[in-house]
């Protein structure tokens, strides 16, 4: 499936904003909402989550039409990587370590910056690394 690349940009923009609310607030809540963005992403789809819909309704309409699709798997794996990071952070407020979840939303900020202003994906540059390396680690364990 493909997509159109400007909404995760936009989703982006948004994770951005939330990852600065909860290191300024400490709110765990803020922290577990984005989360569930983020398994939503993971698990139905960017076009379902909460800020693809967004895109799709509010913004996309207000843009021209993109001028090349990508593959919806790389931003797929990236929010199941931000998924990750953000229960990390849940966990660390939950349990009294406070250091550990403004770490997590310490990077989950960079991530989210990186990719919203500068349009470069971490958890995509990880997924194309696995999907380039995985083929070549398989097959060195054959003989």
């Amino acid at each position: 499936m493909e997509i159109d690349p400007r909404g995760p940009r936009f989703g982006a923009l948004i994770t951005m904003v939330v990852f600065a609310v909860v290191l300024i607030t400490g709110n765990v809540w803020v922290l577990a909402a984005q989360a569930v963005v983020f398994a939503t992403g993971t698990f139905l789809g960017l076009r379902r989550s909460p800020y693809g819909l967004i895109y799709k309704w509010l913004v996309r309409p207000r843009l021209g039409p993109p001028g090349e699709l990508e593959a919806e798997a790389p931003p797929r794996f990236a929010q199941a990587v931000g998924l990750v990071i953000s229960i990390v952070g849940i966990i660390g407020f939950g349990v009294g370590l406070r250091p550990l979840g403004l770490v997590a939303a310490g990077l989950g900020l960079v991530a989210a910056v990186l990719n919203g202003v500068f349009g470069l994906c971490l958890g995509c540059e990880m997924y194309l690394m696995i999907r380039r390396t995985w083929p070549a680690q398989a097959g060195a364990g054959r003989s």
